[in-house]
C-alpha cells in the first residue's frame, strides 16, 4: 500500500492533508510559487498513481496519455472543468472534487461583493489612500445604492445560490431566480420566485451568478443579456469567469449600461492592472478568493486527500464525480460510499 506515488501540484496544502496521504504512499509536492510548468507536470504524472491538483492544472488527454499508472485525480475544488472527464473515464481514472464545504464561505463573499459594489467601499478606500478626500462631509459624495428592499436575482439556485438567498433575506431583499431545474421546495423555504432568464435580468437590482461552467452556461451573459438589465443594476460573479463575456461586461461598465459589478473570477486568470476591467472604478475585483478562509481551504485539502486515500485503497472515493468509471471496473462498485 505504501508503494503508491502521489503528486501534489501545489505547495499550499496543509501538513495534515499531506500526512494523510503519506500514510498510503510517497508524496511529491511541487515546490514552486505558482502552478507547475506543463512539461514538469507531464513528467511527474508519468509515474504517479494519484494526482492531487487545483484548477490551474489542465488535466486532459495529453496528460492521461502520459500517466499510465494513474488511478485517481483529486481536484481541490468544487468545479472540475479543468479536467477532461470523458477521457478520464475512458482511461479508468477516478475524478473527485470537494463539494459542499465551500458553500457558506462563498455565500459570505458573495454578499460582501454585493455590499462593496453597492456602497462603493473599494472606491472609498482608494479615494482616501490617494489623498482625494478633501471635504469633511458632502451630501452627495460617494453615494451608492441601498441593498435593503432591493431585488436579488440568483442565476443558479444550487447550494451556494440558496445560501446567498438566506443571507439576502436578512437584508429584506426580494428573491427571484432562474435555474435549468426549478426547485419548488427551495422556493417555498426561501420565499424565492422562479422567473425566465430574460425576466431575471430585467428584474434584478443585483444579479448574482452561481452556475457551473457548462457548454450551456459558457458566456451565457453577454452584450444582449447585460443590455436587458437596469442601468442601476449590479452583477456579482463568484462562479466561473467564463460564464460572463468579459469584453461585453467591460463595455457595459464603461458605458454605464449597468451601475457596477463585483467580480471574483475571470475569463483568464490571473489578471493584472493592465486588464481592461482593472482600469474601471465601478467594479470591485477580488483574486478568486470567494472560498478563501482558513477553515474552508483546510477542509477542502483534507477532502481531496481523503479522496486520494480511498482511491488508492481500492475503495470508492467519497466525492467521486465520474461514477461511470465504476462500471468500467476501476474499483469494485460495491465498496466505499
Amino acid at each position: 500500500m505504501t508503494d503508491f506515488n502521489i503528486y501534489v501540484s501545489t505547495n499550499e496544502v496543509p501538513r495534515s492533508a499531506l500526512d494523510l496521504m503519506r500514510a498510503v504512499g510517497k508524496v511529491r509536492v511541487f515546490d514552486g510559487a505558482a502552478a507547475p510548468p506543463r512539461d514538469l507536470l507531464l513528467k511527474e504524472v508519468a509515474g504517479a498513481d494519484a494526482l492531487f491538483c487545483v484548477l490551474t492544472e489542465k488535466v486532459d488527454a495529453e496528460l492521461f496519455a502520459r500517466a499510465a499508472k494513474l488511478k485517481a485525480v483529486a481536484n481541490m475544488a468544487v468545479g472540475f472543468d479543468n479536467i477532461d472527464l470523458a477521457e478520464a473515464t475512458r482511461k479508468g481514472v477516478m475524478v473527485t472534487n470537494t463539494p459542499d464545504v465551500l458553500t457558506e464561505t462563498t455565500a459570505d463573499a458573495t454578499m460582501a461583493l454585493v455590499l462593496a459594489a453597492a456602497r462603493r467601499i473599494a472606491e472609498g478606500d482608494r479615494l482616501i489612500r490617494r489623498g482625494g478626500w478633501k471635504l469633511r462631509w458632502s451630501p452627495m459624495m460617494m453615494v451608492g445604492h441601498d441593498v435593503y428592499g432591493k431585488t436579488l436575482g440568483i442565476y443558479g439556485l444550487g447550494r451556494i445560490g440558496a445560501a446567498v438567498a438566506k443571507r439576502a433575506s436578512g437584508f429584506g431583499m426580494k428573491l427571484v431566480y432562474y435555474d435549468s431545474n426549478r426547485n419548488r421546495d427551495l422556493e417555498e423555504r426561501l420565499g424565492a420566485s422562479y422567473v425566465p432568464f430574460d425576466d431575471l435580468l430585467k428584474e434584478a437590482d443585483f444579479l448574482t451568478v452561481h452556475v457551473p461552467l457548462l457548454p450551456s452556461t459558457r458566456k451565457s451573459i453577454g452584450g444582449r443579456q447585460l443590455g436587458l438589465m437596469k442601468k442601476t443594476a449590479y452583477i456579482i460573479n463568484t462562479s466561473r469567469g467564463q460564464v460572463i463575456d468579459e469584453a461585453s461586461l467591460v463595455r457595459a461598465l464603461e458605458e454605464k449600461t449597468i451601475a457596477g459589478a463585483g467580480i471574483d473570477v475571470f475569463e483568464d486568470e490571473p489578471i493584472g492592472p493592465a486588464s481592461p476591467i482593472a482600469k474601471l472604478e465601478n467594479v470591485v475585483l477580488t483574486p478568486h478568493l470567494a472560498s478563501a478562509s482558513v477553515e474552508t481551504r483546510t477542509e477542502m485539502a483534507m477532502m481531496a486527500a481523503r479522496n486520494v486515500v480511498a482511491a488508492l485503497k481500492g475503495e470508492v472515493p467519497p466525492n467521486l464525480v465520474n461514477r461511470e468509471v465504476l462500471r468500467a471496473g476501476a474499483v469494485p462498485a460495491d465498496r466505499g460510499s
